[in-house]
Formats: structure tokens, C-alpha cells, sequence
């Protein structure tokens, strides 16, 4: 499971991480809320710890504008704001749960396993479609008129990426960040061979679509 952890204090997001990784989780994290929401809707998580104090966008802003965009994940808002007002206000723009500051890592390892408990609340079987090509994140099926071919889960995430983004340049720091995990020992070798294989899967479809090298940048999905 793979969990975006959007916390300002660095050494409180650095404790988290440590204990979400040792508890067998996957980690992204970020420290305001421009990069939260950018994480949050470029990548698929199991779910949000999400921090309602941010800088540059605020978190109650951040929550409310992924659930504009139909992204359903589960979401802890974490706060030192206590108040029978400010625990509303969370909830009412789309909180699943509400953990006050300080709090025991231990309390919010088991919030984290109650909100991915309840059924119904992630969108990660969502097809996603771009330039007639059709992905199913959850089977790693990727289609284009009538056929299709299985991709490996690394291949799935990154063609998923590219597919949220179509026609963008994607520099491959972000590339490697989203797919691999922001804190992932991963050479950017280990990116171009993952993008060869992916362009065999398309080239095998038949599909009108290229992975455009930018040198000295990253990659872009765009149709042929």
C-alpha cells in the first residue's frame, strides 16, 4: 500500500515516513500544499495523511480540490486545531478522519488501517484513458481498439503517469519520484529501459501514440 504523507514539519513527516515504511507502506511525502495537491492528483495512493496547516495552499483548500477532481481517497487530516468547529470544517470538505496534534504514531497507524478498510472509497480500478489508449491500473491492462497487452506494475504506474499528463513534458526526476518513490535509491537508467520496454507494449498495439525523448528534460506521451 502507498501512502502521500503532506506535512510542513519535516521532522514530524520524517518520523512518519519511518514508521509508515517499517509498518511494510510505500511513502511519498511533501511539505506544502502546492506539492501535495500536485502528488495527490498525478499519482494513486491509498491514502492521505494531510496536514490542514500548510504553506502556499492550505490543507482544508488541498482536500477540497481533490474531491472536486473525483479522487476519493481516503484522507486523515492532521492538526493541532481542536476545536468542535475546526473538526467539522474537515469533515464536511471531504476528511475521512481527524487526528489532533500531538499524537501517538501507534493511534495513527490504526486510523490508517480503518479508513483502508471500508470499501468503496478508492478509485485505483478507474480506467484511464488518453489518445484512444485504455489503462486499467488495477489489472496493468493497457488496450487500443480491441487489443491489449499485460504490463509489469512498474510499467503500469509509469504509462499511468504519462497517461494523467498527456502531451506534457515530464522531467525525469518526476518520473522517477512518482513511480519509483520519492525516497527510492533508483538509477535514471533503470527510467530509459523502463521506457523502451513501454514502447514496445505500445508499438505491439498498433496504437497512434509516441514517448517523445526531451533531451535534457524527461519524456512526453503524445499522439502520433
Amino acid at each position: 500500500m502507498r501512502i502521500l504523507v503532506i506535512e510542513d514539519d519535516k521532522d514530524l513527516c520524517g518520523l512518519v515516513c519511518q514508521a509508515l515504511t517499517v509498518s511494510g507502506y510505500e511513502t511519498d511525502s511533501c511539505h506544502n500544499g502546492n506539492d501535495g495537491l500536485f502528488y495527490a492528483q498525478n499519482q494513486v495512493y491509498d491514502a492521505i495523511i494531510l496536514d490542514r496547516m500548510l504553506p502556499e495552499i492550505d490543507g482544508i483548500t488541498v482536500l477540497e480540490a481533490i474531491r472536486r477532481k473525483g479522487i476519493y481517497t481516503p484522507v486523515i487530516l492532521t492538526t493541532a486545531l481542536n476545536g468542535i468547529h475546526d473538526r467539522i470544517t474537515g469533515l464536511d470538505a471531504g476528511a475521512d478522519d481527524y487526528l489532533v496534534k500531538p499524537f501517538a504514531v501507534e493511534e495513527l497507524m490504526a486510523r490508517i488501517r480503518a479508513v483502508t478498510r471500508r470499501p468503496g472509497n478508492l478509485q485505483i480500478s478507474s480506467d484511464l484513458t488518453a489518445f484512444g489508449l485504455c489503462l486499467n491500473p488495477a489489472t496493468h491492462q493497457v488496450s487500443f481498439s480491441g487489443s491489449f497487452v499485460t504490463l509489469s506494475k512498474k510499467e503500469s504506474a509509469l504509462l499511468g503517469y504519462f497517461m494523467r499528463n498527456p502531451g506534457q513534458t515530464l522531467p525525469r526526476a518526476m518520473i522517477l519520484s512518482y513511480v519509483w518513490g520519492s525516497t527510492a535509491d533508483v538509477e535514471e537508467g533503470n527510467l530509459d529501459n523502463y521506457v523502451y520496454f513501454l514502447r514496445r507494449r505500445l508499438k505491439s498495439l498498433h496504437a497512434p501514440v509516441k514517448l517523445t525523448t526531451v533531451h535534457g528534460v524527461g519524456y512526453r506521451l503524445e499522439n502520433i
